[in-house]
């Protein structure tokens, strides 16, 4: 199985490992005691061979990510109640319509907003559309900057991070052929080539080259509107990056590349303790287990 790809994401006090075939999500409850959910995947490309062509597996991706997502943070958030506490099941409708109001969010925060910053700086910066562009795209970067320096300070969110870089050294583990020990794993860096800190990065910077052939004469509404349109093409186009980078992590310009990324997961990530390390490898054990040796390249960490 050393040749598959595995993926992960971390929730809350615990990991979700992905395997081509199967994902398994491991969280520490209040008792001590490790829970996991596991569960076969089918890739939708065994059904709909489209999925598989550059840019839509990268935007269908994205999508089943969210998915699978959802349900992982679903388990998490019920088994890591606090013990003692009545035990309230959160259903994935609830988890859903909170995912779809902060993609909503994001969407304002990171494409709307700087749009409309960039349209009141017009009088200053001129009519240039380059211009105009590199603009919007500089406030855009900046704002997500400061939006993952302003929630890395939250002391829950930095747990998470924690158990990012569990998830992250549990991968580099794997991929080097070693046993998955805490004694292995620890060693390992928490920044990987492809993490998703570093795919959200290139989207701002992909989005920038993208929006450039919007025109800039369009009403903002016009321009609001097919910037959303456009986001599946663009979470296309640096899904196809971020794959490329990650086969080529050696290459001197390709490390160029990639360096900005790996800076940004230094905010992302903390240095997990053991118990953290603990439920990573058992969230990746379960998940090669399940998978059972089968081979795909399509994941994302």
């Amino acid at each position: 199985m050393s040749k598959i790809n595995i993926g992960g994401q971390a929730v809350l006090e615990g990991v979700m490992m992905r395997a081509p075939r199967s994902m398994a999500i491991a969280v520490r409850r209040p008792d001590g005691d490790i829970s996991v959910k596991s569960e076969t995947v089918i890739p939708l490309s065994e059904r709909f061979p489209i999925t598989k062509l550059p840019i839509v597996r990268g935007a269908v991706a994205l999508f089943s990510s969210l998915i699978i997502g959802i349900k992982a943070l679903n388990f998490s958030a019920n088994e890591a109640l606090a013990e003692g506490e009545e035990k309230e099941e959160i259903n994935d409708w609830a988890i859903a319509g909170t995912m779809a109001a902060a993609f909503g969010f994001g969407i304002l925060l990171f494409f709307i907003l700087p749009l409309y910053l960039t349209k009141l700086l017009v009088p200053i910066i001129g009519d240039s559309n380059i211009v105009f562009n590199l603009v919007d795209g500089v406030i855009r970067v900046a704002v997500f900057l400061i939006y993952i320096i302003a929630i890395s300070r939250m002391k829950d969110i930095q747990r998470v991070f924690q158990y990012h870089g569990a998830e992250h050294k549990s991968i580099f583990t794997f991929e080097a052929g070693e046993e998955l020990t805490v004694e292995n794993v620890r060693k390992y860096s928490c920044l990987h080539p492809r993490c998703g800190t570093s795919f959200l990065l290139i989207v701002m910077l992909v989005s920038i080259v993208v929006f450039s052939l919007i025109p800039k004469l369009w009403p903002f509404y016009f321009k609001a509107g097919s910037r959303i349109i456009l986001l599946p093409m663009i979470a296309g186009l640096s899904y196809e990056v971020l794959k490329w980078t990650a086969k080529h992590d050696n290459h001197a310009l390709v490390k160029m590349v990639i360096a900005p990324g790996l800076a940004l997961q230094r905010l992302t990530t903390r240095e997990p303790d053991d118990s953290q390390l603990e439920v990573a490898i058992k969230s990746m054990q379960v998940a090669l287990e399940l998978n059972d040796g089968f081979k795909d390249d399509r994941l994302v960490v």
